[in-house]
């Protein structure tokens, strides 16, 4: 993603929690949740396939 997309992504979620930036942090914190959770639903349905769990290559 470059610079300026991220920029233009920031403003429009500020944006759509009418400029609260406590409320934009908490819409991400739950999306990101949300991801988080759909990966390990993920990871399961590999596992039963005998398909090797990679998140010990996770980025955080």
């Amino acid at each position: 993603m470059s610079v300026r997309s991220s920029e233009t992504a920031i403003d429009e979620i500020v944006a759509s929690c009418n400029g609260d930036l406590r409320g934009a942090l908490k819409a991400l914190l739950l999306v990101n949740e949300h991801l988080e959770a759909e990966i390990a639903q993920l990871y399961a349905a590999a596992a039963q396939y005998g398909l090797p769990d990679r998140r010990s290559t996770a980025f955080h």
